[in-house]
């Protein structure tokens, strides 16, 4: 190998290393979500007793404290952490490191999906935290028009909503040629 090769290579390196650590300023958003996540969750666990309930605007927006050991809506629910319980954590564990690994490689230009990605990091990171600590998570925003209700959410839910939202509206849109960022 040449001293231009091992050069090109070195720059290389150099250039992933900046954008990778460029690109740690979106895990803030990741922290934020986490942070507020798990301080709703505490502040329902604490204050609003099990399967009990506290209307915010009647008719459309209730608090209610519910345990969800299931997945997205209570599927697959399971009681403790059972094996169905420990494969969801594990099904989630590998989504979350496929979820990083496509973040880590996304270019740096990029930052409605870089953004996306880490609303999506942090509310996985919230639910999987719930999952492998208290072994359910807890759901508590409760959305609902006369008897039609979508089923209980949380933060982290939202942001990985809203994170998936946000791929799908980069992916759909046109992209231009970039300059270097």
């Amino acid at each position: 190998m040449s001293t231009r090769d091992l050069t090109a290579a070195g720059d290389l390196v150099a250039d992933a290393a900046a954008a990778g650590f460029g690109k740690l300023r979106y895990l803030f958003v990741s922290l934020a979500v986490l942070v507020l996540d798990q301080w709703t969750k505490w502040l329902i666990e604490v204050h609003l007793p099990d399967h009990s309930a506290q209307p915010v605007l009647p008719g459309l927006l209730t608090l209610t404290h519910v345990r969800n050991t299931g997945v997205a809506f209570g599927l697959f629910a399971a009681q403790g952490m059972t094996g169905g319980s420990w494969m969801l954590t594990l099904l989630g564990l590998a989504a979350l490191t496929a979820v990083g690994v496509y973040f880590w490689f996304t270019p740096s230009r990029d930052r409605i999906l870089l953004i996306a990605l880490a609303l999506v990091v942090g509310g996985a990171v919230g639910n999987l935290l719930d999952r492998v600590l208290a072994g359910a998570v807890t759901d508590f925003i409760d959305v609902y028009m006369g008897s039609h209700h979508w089923p209980a959410f949380n933060v982290a839910d939202s942001a990985i909503s809203i994170g998936i939202a946000l791929m799908a509206f980069d992916s759909l849109r046109l992209h231009r040629p970039h300059q270097p960022a």
